[in-house]
Parts: structure tokens; sequence; C-alpha cells
């Protein structure tokens, strides 16, 4: 029997060993990206040594984060890119240049030759792009100010990553001419050339060529060109030694308006998500456990010097860039960790004989640790700082017991449409909510929402719960809300409760309580959207609507005769079927009727414009 190409049995590791631990990741709340990167390990050639060419992985998997700074590219405009050029150079250049002289300083106190410690210095300032934004993407922080602000810093050390690879063969032993890259006016040349040819290209060809290709109605040829744009891109930015992603950055910039955007962002996505967790399983492999066991201290003391002098610089430029002290602690370990760069830094630094392959090696497996570290440092500070921070902003903010009429607990998509009613009408509300999020959101658009969690009777008691007539509970966690249900109907029974019921099974448990006003969150929405379809089928906007409050009324009805069963999964599942049978039945047998009239001439069928 033949072996198996070495493509197929490696893909069938890859995917194998993804599909295994992000689920588990995820499952046990430590995020998608540590799942990849303990996938990585276990496969790699410290864990099983399934797979062995880590280096190659790791520079295919490399256009994983091209494809993301492309499809980023694509949400912004040249007009906003120019609306943070700031940030980009002012807050970029004093993280990168901060950090970096930092952590020199460190390493020459350390003992190590001034050479080593500034190559080494510049490496471990830069960060992960790929983890920064993926986190950032997963968390919804781009929009924010943290996430703008550390995209702009990110997007700095790339290009700083030129003039950092730059430096390495002056610094070499062997001196500047052993590189062997010609002129330094030749390598301006072509780099000016290169950003002049993609800037003129995207701006005269890209969109013609785009339309074209469109006009084929071939959308898999479609899907070819997308990536062959960003491929051949990366391409020309890697023939002058630029950075790879930073080209495909500025391709996406010049189509973000173009008509195509929408399209090329579909095409991509999928190729992105998967290269980037091949990404993650690369650097999990790339993790040199031979010389972390030789040289545990001198790897622990790099790994705790990075976090804590970049984590100091980084936390010291938050404030004044304007980052809300909630966003400050994630803002701060995104880029405290090493990034991808450092490892393109350190090999060229072993190749321009600035230091050794063992200090390489060292430095490559500090950087890939605090990257693997990094997920887990999140969730510790989900866990355990965040709620600090967001605990005593409430003690400030709900200090005074309040004494209005409505407490509305939640103010998510449902508690909003709530509240902004009560408003219209004049009606002041205490809103409550436990998402830090959203509070600040919430106060971004001018509402007064307080921090807090409606399960804790203290926070009932000074939103004033025992002096309000309507409590509206509007949270989307089932469980929290039957424990602020509870709650209220023993220390407050003067309280009208109105619920939002997720489904059927939280509705139950709301009628079991004694809660009679309760709607279900997308009943009457739907509704709405099914009298639409049956106006868009010929139904007249009466008829419509009068098929739509006979449905409301047989739903609610069969859902009172289904409540006594809800512990009988075989009797309650039978009743849905009879009431919906019915319901069919007699709605046919109307139908039927009314045709029949019609055709005697007595009558047009009731709701429908005549004959089509």
């Amino acid at each position: 029997m033949e072996h198996a190409p070495a493509w197929l049995t490696n893909s069938l590791i890859y995917l194998s060993a993804a599909v295994i631990a992000v689920p588990l990741s995820r499952a046990i709340g430590l995020g998608s990206i540590l799942g990849y990167l303990a996938a990585g390990i276990v496969i790699g050639p410290f864990g099983l040594g399934l797979v062995t060419n880590v280096e190659d992985i790791l520079h295919f998997a490399e256009f994983g984060v091209v494809l993301m700074l492309f499809l980023i590219g694509l949400e912004l405009e040249p007009r906003r890119l120019w609306s943070l050029r700031r940030p980009i150079f002012g807050w970029g250049s004093a993280q990168v240049l901060g950090c970096a002289a930092l952590l020199f300083i460190a390493g020459v106190l350390a003992g190590a030759p001034w050479r080593t410690a500034l190559v080494a210095a510049f490496g471990l300032a830069l960060s992960s792009t790929a983890i920064a934004l993926q986190v950032m993407g997963e968390r919804n922080l781009l929009p924010t100010s943290s996430g703008q602000a550390g995209f702009s810093i990110l997007l700095f050390q790339d290009v700083a990553a030129i003039p950092i690879l730059a430096l390495l063969p002056l610094l070499g032993v062997a001196g500047p001419h052993d590189a062997g890259a010609g002129p330094m006016w030749l390598q301006a040349l072509k780099i000016v050339a290169v950003i002049a040819g993609i800037v003129l290209g995207g701006r005269l060809a890209l969109r013609p060529l785009l339309r074209l290709i469109a006009k084929s109605r071939t959308p898999e040829i479609f899907t070819a060109a997308a990536l062959l744009l960003v491929v051949a891109i990366a391409a020309l930015m890697q023939l002058v030694g630029l950075s790879m992603a930073l080209g495909a950055f500025l391709a996406g910039v010049l189509l973000a308006e173009s008509e195509y955007r929408r399209e090329l962002e579909t095409d991509i996505e999928p190729f992105k998500g998967l290269l980037l967790g091949l990404f993650f399983i690369a650097v999990g492999m790339s993790v040199d456990f031979a010389v972390l066991v030789r040289s545990p201290l001198t790897m622990a003391a790099i790994v705790l010097a990075l976090l804590l002098l970049k984590g100091l610089v980084i936390w010291c430029i938050a404030r004044p860039m304007g980052i809300p002290l909630p966003e400050r602690p994630v803002f701060t370990l995104l880029l405290a960790q090493g990034g991808e760069f450092a490892f393109v830094v350190f090999q060229a630094a072993t190749g321009a004989r600035v230091f050794p392959g063992e200090v390489a090696s060292l430095l490559i497996g500090s950087v890939a640790v605090t990257m693997l570290l990094t997920p887990l440092l999140l969730v510790a500070v989900d866990r355990y700082l965040l709620p600090r921070f967001a605990a005593q902003r409430t003690l400030e903010e709900i200090s005074e017991p309040q004494h209005k009429q409505v407490i509305i607990a939640g103010f998510g998509r449902y508690g909003q449409i709530i509240g902004r009613l009560l408003t219209a009408e004049g009606i002041a509300a205490t809103v409550l909510d436990h998402d830090a999020d959203m509070v600040e959101t919430a106060r971004a658009f001018g509402y007064k929402v307080f921090y807090g969690d409606a399960t804790r009777l203290d926070l009932l008691r000074t939103a004033g719960a025992a002096s309000a007539r309507v409590l509206v509970v509007a949270v989307d966690d089932k469980a929290q809300s039957l424990r602020i249900v509870d709650l209220a109907r023993e220390h407050f029974p003067q309280l009208e409760l109105v619920v939002r019921a997720r489904d059927v099974t939280h509705w139950n448990a709301l009628r079991d309580r004694g809660v009679m006003r309760v709607e279900r969150e997308l009943f009457e929405s739907s509704l709405r959207s099914g009298r639409t379809v049956l106006e868009l089928l010929g139904r007249s906007a009466h008829g419509a609507r009068q098929q739509a409050m006979r449905f409301r009324r047989h739903n609610l009805e069969l859902f009172e005769k289904m409540y006594p069963y809800q512990r009988d999964r075989n009797r309650m599942i039978a009743v849905a079927k009879e009431g919906r049978q019915q319901l069919e039945q007699q709605m046919a047998r109307e139908r039927a009727e009314s045709e029949e009239r019609r055709k005697r001439g007595e009558e047009r069928l009731p709701g429908w414009e005549g004959d089509r």
C-alpha cells in the first residue's frame, strides 16, 4: 500500500488537532487562540512529534495574518485612515521606542552585549498583530477607543519592522556589505516604486479588473481573483523586504470604497480564519522546550521582564491616549506580549551574525511563551480584575437610593426599546445592566445606565425596588432572570413584574412562579414579519393582520393547554401537534368556504386583492 502524501497527512493532523482542541478550550472558557496554541504544542516536535517542519509551516501560516490585515483595510476608507495618522505615528512610536529603551537598559544591566541588547529590545518591543486583532474582533473592541488605539499601534509596528530589519546588517559582525541587498538608495527606490504601484494600481486597474471578472458570473473565479490580489501584493512587498501584512492592508484600504468590498470580504474570510488558526498552531509548535529546560531561569526572566516592562510603558501611555480605565487592562495585556515579527527579526539577526543561534532560540522561545500566556492572562483579567473596576465604578454611581416608578434590569436590545418608549412618554426609569461594555456604550448615546447585577438584593433596594411600581426583567441569562423574579416576589411583593422569556422552558418557569406578564422576545416581531410575507404574496394588509392576530390568539391558548404537561414531554408534544393540526384545518376550511362563495359571486376571497 502506498504511503499517503505529506500534504494529506499534515492536513489530517492539523485539522484533527484543531477540531479537538479548540472546542475544548472554548468550552472551559479559555478561548479559541489558546486551543490552537495547545494543539500546536501537542503535535509539535516537543509533544507527540507528529510534525517537525515547523519553520516551513510558520512561513505559510503567516499568510493568515496577511489576509487579516487585508480585511481590516477593507473596513477603513482612506479618509478614516488619514484621521488615524497621529495615533499611528505618535502613540505608535512612543510605544515602540519606550518599550525598546526599557528593554535595552534591562539587557545591558543583565550583562548582554549592547548589540544583542539593542536588537533583542527592538524585536521584543513588537506585539502580536494576529492575537491582538483576533481578540479585539471576538470581543467587539475594534470600534472602541482602546481598539482604535491598539490597531494604530500595531499598524505602526508593522511599519517599524522595516527599519529594524534594515538595521541588522549594520550591527552584524560581517559588516554592511555581506547582506548582498545592494545600495541603500536602490532599496529605497524599490520600496517607493512598489508602494506607488500598489496605490496607482488600486486606483486605476483593480476596480475595472474586478468589474470584468464579476461580469463573467463565475463565483469561483472571483474568489480566485481575490486571493490572487492578496498573494501578488504580498509577493511584491516580500520582494523589496517590506512587511507583507502592511502591503495587504494598504491594498485593502484602496479597495475600501469599491463596490466589490463586501464580495471580497465574503470570499476571503473563510481562508483567513483557517490560516490564522494554522498560524497559532505553528506558534505552539515553535515553542522550544529544549531551550526552556536548559535555561529555565533565563527564559523566565526574559518573559517576566518583557511583560512587566512593556506593560508599564503601555499602561502609562494609555491614560493620555484617552482610554477608559476599565479598558486599560486588556489593552495593556494585548500589546505587552511578544509578536510574530520578532521571529523574523531574531532569525535575520542570526543570519547577520548579530548574535548566535542559541540566543535567537532563547528569545524566540520567550516570545512564543508570552503568546501562549496571553490568553490565560486574559481569562484571569476577565475573572478577577475587570469585575473590581466595574464594582468600584458601581459603588460611586449608585451610592444614592433611587425613587423612580419603573426599574429595568437589562439594557440590551430588548430593554433599550422599553426604555426609549418610556422616555418618549416622559416616564423616567432606573436602568441596571451587569455588562460594563454595554453601560459604556449606552452612556455614549446619552442614556443613564447604572452598572450592577440585579440578582443582588442590596442593589435592588438601592435602585428603589421597595417603592417602585414596575420591574421589567429583560436580562439575557435565563438563570439570572429567574433569580431576579424570585428576589422581587419574596422581598418586594408590591412590584408588578414584566418579564422577557427567551423560550418555552423559560416561559414555563416564569409561569411556575406566578408571573403572568411574560413576553417571548421574538414572538411579536416574528408575527409582523409573517404579516409582511402574506402581504407580499398578495394578501391585503387587513387580511394579513386578521390572520396574524388569529394565529397569535391560537398560539397563546395552545401555550396554556401545554403548560400543565411541561414535565411530560410526550404529552406536551402531542398537545402541540393536535393544536397545530386544528389551526391548519380551521384555516383550510375557511379558505375553501370563502373560495366557494367567491365562485358563486357572493364575495371576494377575504383578504386577497382580486385574481392574480
